[in-house]
């Protein structure tokens, strides 16, 4: 049978208003014996909303990684715990750039479910070289990054 509509694509998330929104449910493989989202994989869905931040926003870390140039790392996390998903929940991860640097970013980072707040998060980054030396970010990407501090809206 011939298919006419393109096959979906994985969700990457949306820009409003200078944040990124990333959706995401809740399956039985994320939570513990309790009926809870173990702790842990927040962190793997905010890392999730923040690469596909990243990736809609221009800024390709892949192809920095490939071609010699650089990586970011991880500085700095805090995360606060407010209330629990459960199984079959939707949630929203919502990402905006807290603060940015000639070598690094910070993205404040809210899981919701509908208008709770579920998680907060803050992670900073550091762009690195190859060899794990703090370096300048490129400029284009720092010029993203601006952007979105101020408030300006990236349509991809």
């Amino acid at each position: 049978m011939p298919v006419s509509d393109p096959l979906p694509a994985p969700a990457t998330g949306r820009f409003i208003a200078a944040m990124h929104h990333f959706p995401l449910r809740i399956y039985f493989e994320d939570t513990d014996l309790s009926g809870l989202v173990y702790h842990a994989n927040y962190l793997r869905y905010m890392e999730r909303a923040r690469s596909d931040m990243l990736r809609i926003a221009g800024i390709d870390q892949r192809a920095g990684h490939e071609g010699g140039e650089g990586v970011y790392a991880v500085t700095e996390l805090s995360i606060r715990y407010r209330r629990p998903a459960r199984l079959d929940d939707d949630l929203m991860v919502v990402s905006r750039v807290a603060a940015v640097g000639a070598a690094t970013c910070s993205i404040h980072q809210t899981v919701m479910r509908g208008e709770e707040v579920l998680t907060q998060g803050e992670v900073s980054v550091a762009y690195l070289t190859p060899g794990g030396r703090p370096q300048r970010q490129p400029k284009a990407w720092t010029d993203i990054f601006s952007r979105l501090l101020r408030g300006e809206d990236i349509h991809p």
